[in-house]
């Protein structure tokens, strides 16, 4: 795309058409623009041209710290760090600096711009907090009422993009925050615009960028899934999707083969759209008894993963394969066995790793066949990460973990307990520049995690 730009760019050029105004998507959405007007030679422009968009496929290509999703750059649990400390000393990694007084909420950290975001919920309010990446409050900004009326607390995850932060409020609000000010850009309640009604433990899901577009899922009969322009905050398409409520379950993007798809669950159901304009492509039934679809899919090799906790049938972890275009998908396999509700599961290898909801059960599934093990039953269930080799597994009775695991072992290298913070202990954790940030409720936690 960036080479049709040039080409187009530099055409105008050669017919002496200045001044000429270019601009595009550039690498993970952001937004480029810029003037042609000058009476220099034209070969001389049509050179410049050609370096300029060389220097800035280079530089949208390196600036991956200005892009931090939910559970990483693809979602799925997995972060690229190297370097990390292979164990850990007693007590855990070194503490480099915490924070009290976040309030309370469920979020994890979003990262760009040198700073982090993470949001909070002192009494009824919710409030976005921006930190330098050594601990420093740059600054609080209130966006509105939060929910308090169980769980309490914000539950979307900020999604930062260049100098964008994006959130969604319990209450279904969408916000776009200036990173640097703080300030609120635009703001788009779902519930409204949509016609659609909240869901039991409040709206959950941490939004999906895609280009120049917000994937929200209102969960409306006519508007179930939405594309937001993310600068404007206007409508780009709806989707009637399947016509359920929402599931509390963070959308993702699939690229196979050249489609690209947007997966997500709605109350019950596994859904795929068509990326571009919201087209619902196929549907299976999903079920969970109080429709708590926490997981986001997971796609691995022509396959989708989706796992949810127990149901009255069609629950557990299901596996999709897709056709070649990938507008089709038939079921591979199902494994009612394995209930993980919201902690997340790691693909590697061929094998599916994660927890049993509520049980100190930890699984190894093969891909292809569905087929489990418990490979430990001495570890709380909870979240789990992994990068560098290891398993980060943080189970839901406080205790962080770095373990070794393959298809018949899970052994525990270093653990330690998380004392700080309130509530129960469902944020994902976070690694950034070997730092591991843990957040629990009213506490947030940044470990040292840089190996020697």
């Amino acid at each position: 795309m960036f080479w049709v730009l040039i080409h187009k760019a530099a055409k105008i050029v050669e017919k002496d058409q200045l001044p000429v105004k270019v601009g595009g998507l550039g690498c993970h959405g952001i937004f480029f623009s810029f003037t042609l007007k000058c009476s220099i030679p034209i070969a001389m422009v049509k050179n410049k041209l050609f370096l300029f968009f060389g220097l800035f496929i280079l530089f949208s290509f390196t600036k991956s710290s200005d892009y931090s999703h939910w559970r990483g750059p693809n979602r799925d649990g997995i972060y690229s760090e190297k370097g990390l400390l292979k164990d850990w000393p007693e007590g855990g990694p070194t503490l480099s600096w915490s924070f009290d007084g976040l309030g309370a909420g469920h979020s994890s950290v979003g990262i760009g711009e040198e700073r982090l975001f993470t949001t909070g919920m002192p009494d009824t309010t919710g409030f976005l907090y921006s930190f330098d990446l050594k601990g420093k409050l740059i600054w609080k900004k209130e966006y509105g009422m939060e929910w308090f009326t169980n769980y309490t607390g914000p539950r979307s995850t900020p999604t930062v993009v260049g100098k964008l932060v994006y959130l969604e409020s319990g209450q279904g609000v969408v916000f776009c925050f200036d990173a640097i000010s703080g300030a609120i850009k635009w703001s788009v309640n779902l519930l409204k615009k949509f016609d659609s009604e909240n869901i039991q433990w409040g709206m959950t899901e941490s939004l999906l960028v895609d280009g120049d577009r917000i994937i929200c899922t209102p969960g409306g009969k006519e508007n179930n899934v939405v594309a937001l322009n993310r600068y404007t905050g206007e409508t780009i398409w709806t989707s009637k999707g399947f016509g359920e409520p929402a599931a509390y379950c963070s959308p993702v993007i699939v690229n196979h083969n050249g489609t690209r798809l947007i997966v997500t669950m709605t109350a019950m159901s596994v859904i795929g759209l068509d990326a571009e304009t919201g087209e619902l492509y196929w549907r299976f039934e999903q079920q969970q008894k109080n429709k708590i679809h926490a997981n986001t899919p997971v796609y691995a090799n022509g396959m989708i993963f989706c796992s949810s906790a127990s149901g009255d049938k069609n629950s557990g972890i299901l596996a999709l394969k897709l056709s070649a275009d990938g507008k089709k998908a038939e079921q591979l396999w199902r494994n009612e066995k394995f209930q993980n509700l919201m902690g997340g599961i790691i693909i590697k290898n061929g094998t599916i790793y994660g927890s049993a909801y509520r049980k100190n059960d930890w699984y190894s599934l093969n891909s292809k066949t569905g087929q489990e093990q418990i490979i430990s039953g001495d570890f709380g269930g909870g979240v789990i990460i992994y990068a560098d080799g290891l398993f980060y597994c943080y189970s839901e009775k406080g205790q962080l973990a770095l373990v070794e695991m393959n298809p018949d072992h899970f052994t525990i290298k270093s653990k330690f307990d998380i004392s700080k913070g309130t509530g129960e202990h469902w944020a994902h954790p976070v690694i950034h520049d070997r730092r591991l940030y843990i957040r629990h409720g009213n506490s947030l936690l940044v470990y040292d995690i840089a190996g020697n």
